[in-house]
């Protein structure tokens, strides 16, 4: 009903002043952190870096969430209740899909991970919403002779699969990152996680070594990756989008 009245509305020339709202939802990967003494930042935080002002983004990623605890508890639901014709709904899960010993969050790939990955198209869909997919996004692995590892097994595949079965749009977020931290090798793609020495933050007096999180440059660089996508596949929400953007941390 909500799709046929905005459809009527146009059809008889009546201007609607709207700008599309933004939804991000995921997991740690793409999630907001702590700004104060916290060097982890992520991708969907930077995201609103590139944009205008014409244009929201809400970010509802959340740490350690998956496609099946996000609907559970849900977090889902808060952003289904919110979405309005015409706004767009990113999608990027999996990290935590695989974590079978945890029933929770465990969605196998070929069932479970799939069914959820069309439950959000189609209820997005639903709402007059505009569904766009992710493929996850790499962590940081090589082996001895300095080649990439690839730790996501059957994940990206599913997403791509469903994204061609519903048409619905595609950042292969997985393949472009591996492209990135493939050409810069094991030692620069350090500085894109969390390699911290040291003293450095009073909440880390030890340090840390994390190769799933981003630091603010990573962050950055898988938020201008997804920008990269967006451009590749002429999503419209790309007229919002700065022409020279600029980064604080």
């Amino acid at each position: 009903m909500t799709k046929l009245i905005f459809g009527l509305l146009f059809l008889f020339g009546f201007h609607i002043d709207y700008n599309p709202v933004i939804y991000l939802i995921g997991d740690s990967t793409m999630a907001n952190k702590p700004l104060e003494d916290n060097p982890e930042r992520g991708w969907g935080q930077m995201f609103p870096l590139f944009f205008n002002d014409e244009l929201t983004i809400e970010n509802h990623a959340k740490n350690g969430r998956s496609t099946k605890s996000f609907i559970q508890e849900g977090l889902w639901q808060k952003v289904l209740d919110k979405l309005k014709p015409g706004d767009f709904v990113f999608i990027q899960f999996g990290h935590n899909d695989q974590k079978i010993a945890d029933t929770n969050r465990y969605a196998e790939a070929h069932t479970a991970y799939r069914q959820n990955l069309i439950r959000y198209v189609n209820e997005s869909r639903d709402k007059g919403a505009n569904a766009v997919l992710l493929t996850p996004v790499n962590r940081r692995k090589f082996d001895e002779n300095g080649k990439f590892v690839d730790q996501h097994g059957d994940y990206p595949s599913v997403v791509r699969s469903v994204a061609a079965e519903m048409d619905v749009p595609l950042i292969d977020l997985h393949k472009k990152s591996e492209k990135v931290f493939s050409e810069l090798g094991p030692e620069k793609t350090k500085g894109l996680f969390l390699w911290i020495p040291p003293n450095k933050y009073k909440s880390l007096p030890n340090g840390k070594i994390d190769n799933t999180h981003f630091s603010s440059e990573g962050a950055i660089l898988v938020a201008s990756l997804v920008v990269e996508g967006m451009k590749e596949i002429a999503l419209p929400i790309i007229k919002y989008l700065k022409t020279n953007p600029t980064f604080g941390n």
